[in-house]
């Protein structure tokens, strides 16, 4: 782990901070009196001079005798050797200073200028960017197509690598940026072929909305057109040192729709899951994998949409539509399905798995008027996302100067780099929030193939396409490879080392397929067939009201979300889109058999089916990933919920208060008491513990009110028993194949020691809310076979013997972490954050990681919270997931809403705005919102103007970029070449 650039508790800025530090001080040496290191001078009468008096109480020690022989050689050899290491030491501090200076100085050359005034090729008019001092874009145009062209010419300014690197993954292209480690990931997206389908969404845009990714393209290439790369970004000039042809491509509309598709693999939903069951079968049986993955709790956690039922439209047999006050039909067939028949269905289908990783989630409620003390509507959203340097997310706002028909945007929120438009966010009349609906929009099948087809429905057919690509590899030969796709989707078993595995060991019904030497695993998922999502996001930024806010996502087809809603005249609302099977057979939890008919989609759920409210009587709308529709709900949605513990947590604290401010939307967002803990801890203190180092740490749980700040010794011991008996109670009696790579067990029968094999992101098990809901359901019952770890089949284990084991070894665990002083320990220094920039952060040498990189940074909250900074507990403590975000909308004040970043607007290290939120969204802070033009000019501090190419100069002549003569680009004051103040001499920067 790099060290900490930022000073902390575990990193002082001094080891030898009590000294005083002494102006104009010389090297020790120099401050010697000259007389007491010249030797002995004779005086004028011949006598040896006895030297300096030394001070009261002070002796000199008498000189021994010169020896009349040389040095011996051992000693001088150790002198030479000592003063040699000294001398490189000294050699390495000054080279590693003008490195790092040098690193420091060259990546200024990227820095972007914020003032003045640029000729930009195709704008109409002049276009006005004003900035705050967080560097926050705040875009005024006269049309569309200059407004979306200057939204590419600012990002492109501040984040162009992060769009070239984007690109590149989506392209699956990587190997062209970074060589031959990147060849496996380039093969999986290619097999995927996220970029063919976006280009087939190209084709699909309307004339109007082409025309506006067109123009944002246009506006990337504005930027990048006639500046070296190492001009785009310090990552280039990195990238230079092991590979110097590198010259970044123009950008293409294609390159922001592909970005849709990595947003919808991210929220993919349950792909992990069916994965992860099939695994565990290994090991466990169907109804063991069942006890691990248990019905969600709807009598304790309220789903988003408590009631309703799809109904006939009177006016039309053949349509239906979603009725939230309508009354369902009982009995259900699906709440059958769910409730009481899951287990039946389990067994009859081939015990096989699921995908979910545990903190990618997201929290967003809305709160009505007649609630809150502002009389209007209030909005929080905090998407949970993994921490990324810089943040996934770009602010900025996008202005019509005059609001009309022909120019509608007037909005601002939180986008992508590298995609027009905005995301999250509100506009002049509406605002709205996302969080994952998790539905299940993905499905694997086990394929029969030979060389020129697959089985199906007792024939073979020729495959839907066999393509050839060619993927270039920077330093190394071409790699060519074949992709072949079934009727439902690309062939990823040739892809993944990990579905290979599932194709071989995958149980079949018999009759059945000749194994032979196993399965291929194709993926049918909704992101591979064409959609209109971009399309959806230019109608979202430009909707007034509730129904064009509804048809706006009509085409939102993935990822399929939770969209809470409120405008400025007090309304309330939330709508589920996407593309969402129906499927002829099965639900969805296990990967289905290719050669049968019975496990087709049939169709999509439509539109007016899916779920939604509307100004809801009990004031409020809150989704966190729970569920969506109670089991009458006649569509199976998902059969893998999260399992409401945060969404419910949301709901207890609004109904405890009597109105709601925006305040308290915040001080919500960073909620961190732990439900877990509350069911827990009860019986972790009724273990007798006899032995006293033990009962030291037991007692840290007596009286904590379960909350989990940063410097809490309770969350940090709870954590660490959570922790251990997982491992104990599940992780050991599951299968390699899905613990982390670091979970290591001696086999006591063959003598031999076995590893995981699970990447730790996604090893298991995670202690997501799922665990909370598999531990609660277990805790009543000390037998349980699950609390057993005794190898002797006569000395059963109980629940008791397993909480004082695991707490044991959580005493162990802390000690060796964090020192014997448990009045030194603290959550917050084992849940640690650190930023890592995108790919070199992550995988270049320890002094590009130094550079680009941010952190430690010491958190609260945790896994299953409200403040989801997620870890896994298969792996250990460091911080995976975190609120990428924060928003509160006021919908009263639009000016007095509040927005805050993980990281900041810029992508450029050493730039003022890279991290300059980090502390504040560590803190809990976040920054006002300025939306109107009196507020935005009221916080800017750097305007820049993007003219027409050859329009005249600005009235009063055109301001050199970057300001007046003299001054780095947004830097007042700065002279070209120096240091910003504070900064040391010979070494970059501190981390702020």
């Amino acid at each position: 782990m790099p060290a900490s650039n930022t000073p902390g508790p575990e990193s002082p800025e001094s080891s030898v901070s009590d000294l005083p530090d002494v102006s104009g001080s010389v090297p020790a040496t120099d401050r010697i009196p000259a007389t007491a290191q010249a030797p002995a001078q004779a005086t004028a009468t011949g006598a040896p001079d006895p030297g300096p008096t030394p001070p009261p109480g002070v002796q000199h020690v008498a000189e021994r005798p010169a020896r009349g022989r040389s040095p011996r050689p051992k000693r001088r050899r150790i002198r030479r050797l000592r003063n040699a290491s000294i001398a490189l030491v000294v050699l390495l501090a000054v080279v590693a200073g003008a490195l790092g200076w040098y690193g420091w100085d060259l990546s200024r050359r990227s820095f972007p200028d914020l003032d003045g005034a640029v000729k930009v090729p195709g704008m109409s008019a002049n276009v006005e960017v004003l900035r705050d001092k967080n560097g926050i874009p705040q875009i005024y145009a006269d049309t569309p197509e200059d407004l979306f062209r200057a939204q590419g010419y600012v990002q492109a300014q501040d984040r162009f690598w992060e769009m070239d690197v984007r690109r590149h993954m989506t392209a699956g292209r990587l190997s062209e940026m970074f060589g031959s480690s990147q060849v496996d990931n380039d093969i999986f997206l290619r097999t995927l072929g996220w970029h063919r389908v976006a280009e087939q969404e190209l084709a699909k845009l309307t004339p109007e909305a082409r025309a506006y990714v067109e123009a944002y393209a246009a506006g990337v290439n504005s930027y990048i057109d006639n500046r070296d790369p190492d001009e785009l970004s310090f990552e280039y000039a990195l990238l230079g040192f092991v590979r110097d042809d590198y010259e970044p491509e123009p950008w293409t509309a294609v390159d922001s729709v592909a970005w849709l598709k990595a947003m919808a693999w991210d929220l993919r939903a349950n792909l992990q899951d069916e994965i992860d069951r099939a695994l565990l079968s290994e090991k466990l049986t169907v109804n063991q994998i069942d006890e691990l993955y248990p019905p969600y709790p709807y009598e304790r956690n309220q789903p988003i949409v408590p009631s309703g039922a799809v109904v006939k439209n009177p006016n039309d047999p053949a349509a239906e539509e979603f009725k939230p006050d309508a009354t369902p039909p009982v009995p259900s067939r699906s709440a059958s399905r769910a409730l009481t028949e899951l287990s039946e269905t389990l067994e009859s289908l081939p015990p096989i798995f699921t995908d979910r990783s545990a903190g990618v989630g997201s929290n967003s409620w809305v709160i009505a008027g007649s609630r809150t003390t502002t009389g209007k509507p209030l909005m929080a959203n905090d998407p949970h996302l993994s921490a990324s340097l810089p943040s996934a997310w770009y602010q900025m706002g996008l202005h019509c100067r005059t609001v009309s028909p022909t120019c509608a945007y007037d909005v601002s929120g939180f986008t992508f780099a590298g995609m027009p438009g905005v995301v999250i966010g509100h506009n002049q009349k509406i605002s709205w929030g996302l969080t994952n609906l998790g539905a299940d929009v993905t499905d694997l099948y086990l394929e029969k193939v030979n060389d020129t087809g697959y089985l199906y429905n007792n024939e073979f057919l020729p495959f839907e396409d066999v393509r050839t690509e060619v993927i270039k590899v920077s330093g190394g030969a071409d790699r060519t490879i074949t992709v072949r796709s079934t009727r439902h989707g690309p062939i990823l078993s040739e892809a993944s080392d990990e579905l290979e595995e599932v194709g071989k060991d995958a149980p079949i019904p018999d009759p059945g397929p000749q194994r032979e030497d196993g399965f291929a695993v194709a993926l049918r998922w909704t992101a591979l067939e064409p959609g209109t999502t971009m399309e959806s996001v230019f109608q979202l930024d430009r909707a007034t009201d509730w129904n064009s806010f509804r048809e706006a996502l009509r085409g939102f087809d993935v990822p399929s979300q939770n969209v809470v809603y409120a405008d400025v005249d007090g309304n309330i609302g939330y709508q589920a889109p996407g593309r969402i099977p129906v499927r002829r057979g099965g639900d969805g939890r296990w990967p289905a058999y290719g050669w049968e008919t019975d496990y087709e989609w049939d169709n999509m759920i439509p539109f007016d089916s899916l779920p939604f409210r509307y100004n809801p009587p009990e004031g409020y709308i809150v989704t966190a990933n729970n569920a969506v529709t109670p089991p009458t709900y006649p569509y199976t949605l998902t059969t893998d919920w999260g399992y409401g513990s945060r969404s419910q947590r949301i709901i207890d604290m609004i109904n405890a208060q009597p109105k709601v401010d925006p305040q308290a939307m915040s001080r919500m967002q960073l909620d961190d008491r732990n439900p877990i803990a509350e069911t827990l801890v009860p019986y972790l203190l009724d273990v007798e513990v006899k032995d006293p180092w033990i009962r030291e740490a037991q007692n840290l749980l007596k009286g904590w009110d379960f909350r989990q700040q940063p410097d809490s010794k309770a969350a940090a011991f709870f954590n660490g028993v959570w922790r251990q008996m997982l491992l104990l109670a599940f992780g050991d009696k599951m299968p390699f194949s899905v613990r982390a790579t670091g979970d290591c067990q001696l086999d006591n029968t063959t003598g031999k020691t076995h590893c995981g094999e699970r990447d730790d992101a996604t090893a298991q098990p995670d202690g997501g809310d799922r665990w909370f809901e598999v531990v609660r359901s277990l805790l009543p019952d000390a037998e349980s076979p699950w609390w057993n770890i005794s190898d002797d089949p006569g000395k059963i284990t109980t629940r008791d013997a397993l909480l004082l084991k695991a707490m044991t070894a959580a005493r162990k665990e802390l000690t060796a972490k964090m020192g014997k002083d448990i009045d030194s320990w603290n959550w917050g220094r084992l849940h640690t954050l650190e930023l890592r920039n995108q790919t070199l952060g992550t995988d270049g040498p320890g002094a590009v990681k130094w550079m680009l990189n941010r952190g430690e940074y010491q958190l609260g909250g945790g896994e299953g919270l409200v403040d989801a900074t997620g870890w896994n507990a298969a792996r250990g403590y460091e911080v995976t997931t975190v609120p990428s975000m924060r928003m509160v909308v006021d919908l009263s004040d639009l000016d007095g809403s509040r927005w805050i970043n993980l990281t900041g607007a810029s992508g450029h290290v050493w730039h003022d705005n890279y991290t300059d939120q980090t502390e504040l969204w560590k803190q809990g802070r976040s920054l006002p919102w300025a939306f109107t033009r009196p507020a935005v000019e009221a916080s800017a501090e750097h305007t820049l103007v993007l003219e027409p190419d050859g329009a005249p100069p600005a009235p009063g002549g055109q301001a050199p970029p970057g300001g007046a003569p003299g001054q780095q680009p947004g830097q007042p004051g700065q002279q070209p070449g120096l240091p910003p103040e504070g900064a040391p001499s010979g070494a970059p920067p501190a981390n702020p």
